[in-house]
């Protein structure tokens, strides 16, 4: 039986060892000029168009067709999206999963709506490689890693709310409070896959001081964290050396935001996925 794991570029990661992986592109759109999430994206150049952009941007989540082309001859697929709440990736990805069902009806197709986004989608599709590599069946694969979700979380830190503001999530007047006073802005991933703030901070080593303290308030005990920054490689790292202070088994990976969490995350931002209780 041949494996297949799809993601969209939310996930900031295009190549996945260990299993047949596919990321869909996601696409920020400023006026004329539209960025597609692939390998030939340039983030930085992204970054740095959209920090003084001022009209409105939009997404546009992978399209019906870019989720058929990228199911191939596979046997069981799985597919993870970005939340639900934010995208319409979800609803792209179960309409061409239902289509190729038709078509194929011995193919086994599972879409897992993470509620999330970049490193907890990571996390799943950790699980998803692992319980596959354990040739457990479809099935079984599913079910666990619907139970492994409801025990990972996602935190972030944002040093901006601009990208927010100009795609229509919150006030522009909010934003500019935010960047004025240098406030890093702390939420997290809902239960229903919504923005939701939970503090904020000034300066950065308050901001990491903020973090452990909701790592450990969701029930953090030094399994795994991932840790991904929008060019903020230091603050990642502070971030690291702090929890392996306290939990110094702690699985922890750090890399880049790719395009969509760099959008989202804008420069400094911290996202960071982890397994709580």
């Amino acid at each position: 039986m041949k494996n297949k794991l799809i993601m969209d570029s939310s996930c900031d990661i295009k190549v996945f060892e260990g299993i047949d992986f596919a990321s869909t592109p996601v696409k920020i759109i400023a006026g004329e000029k539209e960025f597609i999430d692939n390998d030939e994206i340039n983030t930085a150049e992204m970054v740095d168009f959209l920090k003084d952009y001022k009209s409105k941007v939009t997404t546009a989540c992978p399209s019906v067709g870019d989720y058929a082309e990228a199911f191939g001859n596979a046997d069981n697929i799985y597919i993870v999206t970005i939340t639900s709440a934010l995208s319409g990736s979800y609803n792209a990805a179960c309409v061409a999963a239902e289509q190729h069902k038709q078509k194929y009806p011995d193919c086994k197709i599972y879409v897992f709506d993470s509620l999330s986004a970049g490193p907890e989608m990571l996390l799943i599709a950790e699980k998803i490689r692992e319980l596959v590599s354990n040739n457990l069946p479809f099935e079984e694969v599913v079910k666990k890693t619907m139970k492994y979700k409801e025990k990972t979380h996602l935190l972030f830190s944002l040093e901006s709310l601009h990208n927010i503001a100009i795609n229509g999530r919150i006030s522009l007047a909010t934003a500019k409070v935010v960047g004025m006073l240098g406030i890093r802005f702390i939420g997290k991933a809902s239960d229903e896959g919504k923005l939701q703030p939970v503090g904020k901070a000034r300066g950065e080593k308050k901001n990491i001081a903020e973090i452990v303290k909701n790592l450990l308030s969701f029930g953090y005990v030094g399994k795994k964290l991932r840790i991904a920054h929008c060019f903020n490689e230091l603050a990642a790292i502070n971030l690291k050396d702090t929890v392996l202070s306290i939990f110094p088994s702690a699985d922890i990976l750090i890399y880049p935001t790719g395009a969509t969490c760099s959008f989202y995350a804008e420069k400094g931002g911290l996202l960071v996925g982890f397994e709580g209780r």
